[in-house]
């Protein structure tokens, strides 16, 4: 049966380092970090002081008044996101066309905050002061429902969630939405919103994320003195079309994505294999499902959490695929700007993927100072490169042992 190519055609983002997709990418390739001290709590409560936070982001730009408060923080970066990439791609939607044009944004944790807020308002007030909007503001699928209902997105409408595999393993699946024939546009990518208490409670119990209280080298993947991740927040989604629609309504093209990969651990439910078996095999099934050799892969952008387990056992994994390769091709971490967005990180990673074949520039690994004998590759270590950058991939890896991998090309007719 013949697949159908897939394009990307639009990008939008809210991020640490921007309210929208370019923005961010300027300040990515200019190295600049989005991670600085926790304001949205008091970070006197908790051992960890630093997060990658969303600054000044007015949802009202996007949105009724009156909708937003039927959305959790989440769900309102997705559909500012998703109403700024489909303007980017020039994309109208009607009747014509909605039943193809699909919706599949990921989540890690959903509503996370409004769990939060509801949850003490039972406690304090009874169950008639929950708000009835409660369930469909916390459940991780209301950022596509919502997308769908504010653009008119008729197709194929879903969310994957696999922790922080979220937006990686929701851009792969809609890929091969549209690859099969399924729809001819789909709206993916993933967001979060975890920067509440409840969070950051449970993941400093956890000791995952960083206690070092210095902003600016708090995030620093690879480096011998990373000790767990930034945690931070924002969304990112892709506009991903056929290539014939693209081309019938002549839409600009950023990149083609050509394959995707997609395994589990079966290990542990935080930590990833030892051997790095699950990260191997997602990379092999994403390069033998977009038909190329390892040695055609240009650059990376890691899933580089900054933790001592990750960061070794993924330099490891790439090693195990690339063998000799590995040590030519660029790897980097762009979660040293923008911290960690968990289940949104898939989705602002693969812009970055995009924009770096777009543009021929390999983002910063930022915050490497000293390098650590197990991490052993070119990170692109504090400045951007310019550098050909024909073919990229974009490693995701979550809790419950999610691996997923997406590859993108430079667009050739």
């Amino acid at each position: 049966m013949t697949k159908n190519r897939v394009v990307v055609t639009g990008i939008g983002a809210v991020t640490p380092l921007g309210n929208d997709a370019h923005t961010t990418w300027k300040n990515i390739i200019n190295n600049q970090s989005g991670i600085d001290y926790i304001t949205k709590l008091d970070k006197d409560q908790f051992p960890a002081k630093v997060a990658g936070e969303v600054k000044d982001f007015d949802a009202s730009k996007f949105i009724d008044r009156k909708e937003i408060r039927k959305m959790d923080l989440f769900t309102q970066y997705a559909v500012a996101s998703a109403m700024m990439a489909v303007e980017d791609a020039s994309l109208k939607i009607d009747e014509t066309n909605a039943h193809r044009v699909g919706v599949w944004i990921g989540s890690g944790i959903g509503g996370m905050q409004v769990y939060e807020e509801q949850t003490k308002r039972f406690f304090e007030k009874g169950y008639r002061r929950v708000s009835p909007f409660f369930v469909p503001m916390l459940i991780p699928d209301m950022a596509a429902g919502q997308v769908s209902i504010h653009l008119g997105a008729k197709g194929i409408n879903s969310c994957t969630v696999t922790a922080c595999a979220s937006g990686a393993n929701s851009i792969g699946d809609a890929f091969k939405v549209i690859q099969r024939g399924d729809a001819d546009v789909m709206i993916t990518g993933g967001t979060e919103s975890p920067i509440n208490n409840l969070a950051f409670a449970g993941f400093s119990a956890m000791k995952a994320i960083t206690f070092n209280d210095d902003p600016n080298t708090a995030s620093r993947p690879f480096d011998k003195n990373r000790d767990g991740f930034v945690i931070g927040e924002g969304a990112g989604i892709l506009v991903l079309e056929s290539l014939d629609h693209a081309l019938k309504r002549g839409a600009k093209i950023y990149a083609e994505i050509i394959g995707y990969g997609a395994s589990g651990d079966a290990y542990h439910i935080t930590a990833p294999a030892e051997d790095g078996n699950g990260a191997v095999r997602a990379m092999e099934m994403a390069l033998n499902d977009a038909n190329i050799r390892p040695e055609e892969v240009d650059y990376i952008n890691a899933h580089g959490t900054s933790t001592e387990m990750n960061d070794k056992i993924e330099t490891k994994a790439i090693k195990q695929v690339f063998g000799d390769h590995a040590y030519k091709l660029a790897v980097s971490s762009t979660k040293s700007m923008t911290g960690h967005l968990l289940g949104g990180a898939g989705g602002i990673e693969a812009i970055f993927t995009v924009k770096a074949i777009e543009e021929d520039i390999m983002p910063a690994t930022i915050n490497y100072e000293t390098p650590d004998e197990e991490c052993d590759l070119d990170y692109v270590p504090n400045e951007a490169r310019r550098a050909p950058v024909n073919i990229a991939m974009s490693n995701s890896f979550g809790f419950g042992g999610h691996n997923a991998t997406l590859v993108f090309k430079k667009y050739e007719a």
